[in-house]
């Protein structure tokens, strides 16, 4: 277990009365998206969902709301198999009692947004509750809160949150190849001499500061009958599973 990371905000570590506690305070659910991928020799292949995870914990330990594990299904799937499976997830997370689900994505390509807010369509079309898919860093891009691909800011946030999966010695000493080219891999800044755990943990800071207020924003656009948690309780007789 992450140090990191606290328990009592992640929804697959949480008791049920944890759950109810926390859905009552905050109803929002925070939804992290990635796939398995190259990250340079560096970095593990799961870098994407982990960092979008990491940053939605400390978002949901800061401003409240539940985190769900990482999805780890994405864009480059048959979408019309895979959308309806994720309006089926966010229907479910509807049906718990949750108001506002943010879909975050640490793969940043349009088609994985594209596909987080086709899901969500249909389970806020009737006004009950609101969603939106966002990139981790869309609310906070700015000269301390950026992306790449296994470059500064990719390595940065696993030094943060995962330093034992880094090995920054795998590179080697020799120029990296440019542009995501083989065989590095590697779209910007050299992570050998611009990645640290602090520019790691700055970046996870802002990050998960704008995600947990536009939350609050999204609750506060609800209409006010509909912003609390309407489920009687997170027991047998009235919830069973997510």
């Amino acid at each position: 277990m992450n140090p990191l990371l606290s328990p009592d905000v992640q929804m697959q570590l949480m008791r049920p009365g944890q759950l109810e506690a926390a859905l009552r305070a905050f109803p929002v659910a925070y939804v992290p998206f990635g796939l398995i991928e190259w990250h340079g020799r560096h970095l593990p292949l799961g870098n994407d969902a982990l960092k979008a995870h990491a940053i939605l914990v400390k978002t949901a330990e800061r401003f409240g709301g539940v985190v769900y594990p990482p999805c780890w299904f994405h864009a480059g799937f048959n979408l019309d198999y895979l959308v309806p499976v994720y309006t089926e997830l966010f229907q479910q997370l509807k049906a718990t009692g949750v108001r506002v689900i943010l879909g975050v994505s640490g793969h940043n390509t349009d088609g994985q947004i594209d596909m987080i807010d086709r899901a969500l369509a249909p389970v806020i079309a009737d006004g009950t509750v609101v969603g939106k898919g966002y990139w981790e860093v869309t609310l906070s891009f700015g000269p301390e809160s950026s992306t790449d691909h296994a470059a500064k800011w990719e390595t940065s946030n696993m030094q943060f949150f995962y330093p034992d999966c880094v090995d920054l010695a795998a590179l080697g000493a020799g120029p990296l190849a440019p542009d995501m080219q083989p065989p590095d891999g590697i779209g910007g800044d050299d992570p050998r001499l611009h990645a640290s755990a602090e520019v790691g943990r700055r970046n996870a800071e802002l990050a998960s500061e704008t995600l947990g207020k536009k939350a609050q924003e999204l609750l506060l656009s609800l209409p006010e009958e509909c912003r609390g948690f309407e489920v009687p309780a997170i027991s047998p007789e009235y919830w069973w599973l997510i």
